[in-house]
């Protein structure tokens, strides 16, 4: 059985972070954008994110945004 969707992209964005692509302080794209980027609803997107923070590889900051967290 594959992985749901919102693991996918969860996965996707954790590689880039491990990879470099995206560095510490990095501010990820708009919710709007990340819905247009992987084709799929914000509710797909809000999952992304609860997994992202659970890993502890993003932080939000109301109302400017969603950053990759800087690993010590």
């Amino acid at each position: 059985m594959a992985e749901p969707l919102y693991q996918q992209i969860a996965d996707d964005i954790t590689r880039q972070i491990e990879s470099g692509v995206l560095k510490p302080g990095d501010k990820l794209p708009s919710t709007s954008q990340l819905c247009a980027l992987y084709e799929v609803s914000e509710t797909v997107i809000r999952f992304v994110m609860i997994q992202l923070k659970a890993r502890g590889l993003v932080y939000g900051q109301p109302g400017r945004g969603v950053y990759v967290t800087a690993r010590g």
